[in-house]
């Protein structure tokens, strides 16, 4: 587990949880988006479940075909 305190003790801007948004709907892993926004996982899971933000991969087949 990777630890970021880039951000730590500020709260989430707009611009953060527009961001936040964007890469979940893009099917961005977890851990991607809380290094490019420079939070832990833990927070990032944590805020989308907050925003009701699905951080679930879509589209995708779940036998590896196209």
């Amino acid at each position: 587990m990777s630890y970021s305190t880039r951000n730590h003790d500020q709260g989430w801007s707009a611009a953060d949880e527009r961001q936040l948004r964007d890469l979940a709907r893009g099917n961005t892993p977890t851990r991607v988006i809380g290094f490019n926004l420079g939070r832990t996982e833990a927070a990032v899971r944590a805020k989308a479940q907050e925003l009701a933000v699905s951080l679930k991969p879509v589209n995708q087949s779940p036998y590896n075909r196209g």
